[in-house]
């Protein structure tokens, strides 16, 4: 006899888990309010309390989604931002790996296009940024070159693609 699998998530073509309609929109309910609590998601969503911590804790477990503070760089003492566009010779898996270990970088993403990779960068002022460009960014093995482009001003700052 065939043995079957005790996880009982569903997987994608690419092997990450799938979510379906009432994980959704138990997200969408923690997107609007983070703090929000279970009694009323499982009201909005037609679960138990129960049914929705156990929902909700395995989606943090699977990676699918996480519950953080999001607060404005500025108000915290970050006052530049910039999104920097990195070329690299060779393997990108290496840079990627050694920008993302940065602390300052909060967003790091592997792309085809212009450059290999698009990394935000969070610093205090324009001499951190400077520092993190050009003495640590840039002497990473395999960087050829950057392109910087700095935040003037945030007009829109939003996590709801999740559900859409």
């Amino acid at each position: 006899m065939a043995s079957r699998s005790t996880d009982p998530s569903p997987r994608g073509p690419s092997g990450s888990p799938t979510v379906d309609a009432v994980s959704l929109a138990i997200i969408e309910q923690l997107q609007e309010d983070g703090r929000r609590p279970y009694a009323a998601i499982g009201k909005a969503v037609g679960l138990s309390e129960a049914a929705v911590r156990q929902r909700v804790q395995k989606l943090l477990d699977q990676g699918v989604m996480q519950i953080v503070a999001v607060t404005d760089p500025l108000t915290v003492g970050f006052r530049r931002q910039a999104m920097v566009g990195i070329d690299v010779e060779g393997d990108v898996d290496p840079v990627a790996d050694a920008v993302a270990a940065m602390p300052e970088a909060e967003y790091v993403v592997m792309t085809a296009g212009s450059h290999d990779l698009l990394v935000e960068i969070v610093c205090e002022d324009d001499d951190h940024l400077l520092e993190v460009i050009n003495k640590r960014i840039r002497a990473l093995p395999g960087v050829r070159s950057t392109e910087s482009f700095v935040y003037l001003k945030l007009k829109k700052q939003t996590y709801m693609w999740g559900t859409r």
